[in-house]
């Protein structure tokens, strides 16, 4: 049995899943994500969870097992609290800010950088330098964290550049003076 495949995933009160025509849908308070499966796989709602089953041992089976029942939790999960990723942007003159559906950030370029914000995902930015972006669907939450923070990785020398909050940056020593 697959370790995670086997976990029942809790759903909340405010939050409906259905499955027909190999679809399963999650509808909550904060919206509503649909994702298809594969038809080897079964659940069975049991009211305040969901047990999810295969039809065999088979290699590929017991890998989508254990994926599909993560990303049922991952829709339960987004529906009902959301996901977010905090990113700082760091360095001399780096700066974000929100203006509408665009994020404009000054990185050091000899021009502004707009990223436009998808639909579905929202982005805050302070004065701190700290860009928020939230939102009910773990992937486009953290494909567009990445892609923002694709615009300046962080440098090893000076820390300069756009991090996640919790990434931890190795710092290099620079030059030595020849003695």
């Amino acid at each position: 049995m697959s370790r995670i495949g086997k976990i029942p995933v809790k759903v909340p009160k405010g939050v409906k899943v259905s499955f027909a025509n190999e679809v399963m849908t999650v509808e909550g308070p904060k919206g509503k994500l649909s994702q298809k499966y594969h038809p080897i796989i079964a659940f069975e709602d049991k009211g305040e969870e969901i047990v999810v089953s295969r039809a065999n041992e088979e290699k590929q089976t017991k890998a989508f097992h254990g994926l599909y029942r993560n990303l049922l939790n991952n829709m339960v999960t987004g529906v009902s609290a959301g996901f977010s990723k905090t990113l700082v942007v760091t360095g001399v003159g780096y700066r974000a800010e929100v203006q509408g559906k665009l994020l404009s950030m000054s990185l050091g370029y000899s021009n502004d950088i707009f990223v436009g914000i998808p639909e579905g995902i929202t982005v805050a930015a302070d004065a701190a330098g700290k860009v928020t972006v939230s939102g009910i669907d773990k992937q486009r939450v953290g494909e567009f964290a990445s892609q923002i923070r694709k615009l300046r990785l962080p440098e090893p020398y000076k820390g300069k550049g756009i991090r996640y909050e919790d990434e931890i940056i190795r710092r290099k020593v620079g030059k030595s003076g020849v003695k």
